[in-house]
């Protein structure tokens, strides 16, 4: 069994090999404007699965996945060619779903997007049904209140009293030893 990071190096080594190879040496007119978008390789450098991505229609998809098939052999032996690993790895092509997935995701936000405008709009200018406060107040916050403001305000506390007015005649008896 080979190091993982010696797989990963020889996929993405795999990716470019093909996608050079595709671009100057196949001539298939079925292959179109394609594009490799990623490859993996087994740990024991077996098998390698190259993922790829075609612009235009199912039509042109198929086509391209044939011109693929066909050109296998010729892709496989520049892949040995230029890694020079002991065993070539064998190349499965897989039509890549992440464009797809992308689109129908974007399609998705783009609907939710439409639907929070939507809301936001109704929300403009709306009231609430209830009150403007809807939570409950805990008892003890209004029991308290009350006893704060109620008639313990007539009590004079202990320093409260006239006993608390400044001395006139202590505060002058002090100014005269100065």
């Amino acid at each position: 069994m080979a190091d993982p990071a010696r797989a990963r190096r020889l996929a993405d080594r795999i990716k470019v090999v093909v996608a050079e190879t595709l671009d100057k040496r196949i001539k298939d007119p079925r292959l179109g404007f394609v594009t490799v978008t990623d490859a993996r390789v087994t740990n024991d450098l077996q098998h390698a699965t190259v993922f790829w991505t075609v612009y235009g229609d199912d039509e042109q998809k198929a086509a391209t996945a044939a011109a693929l098939e066909s050109a296998k052999g010729v892709l496989r032996n520049e892949v040995g060619r230029q890694t020079q690993v002991r065993l070539t790895p064998t190349l499965e092509f897989v039509l890549d779903a992440v464009p797809e997935a992308a689109s129908r995701i974007d399609d998705a936000l783009a609907a939710a997007r439409a639907r929070d405008a939507e809301i936001a709009a109704a929300a403009v200018g709306a009231q609430p049904a209830g009150e403007a406060d809807p939570y409950r107040q805990p008892r003890e916050a209004e029991e308290t209140a009350d006893r704060l403001e109620g008639p313990d305000d007539e009590l004079e506390g202990p320093d409260d009293g006239p006993d608390d007015e400044p001395d006139d005649e202590a505060d002058d008896r002090a100014d005269e030893r100065l």
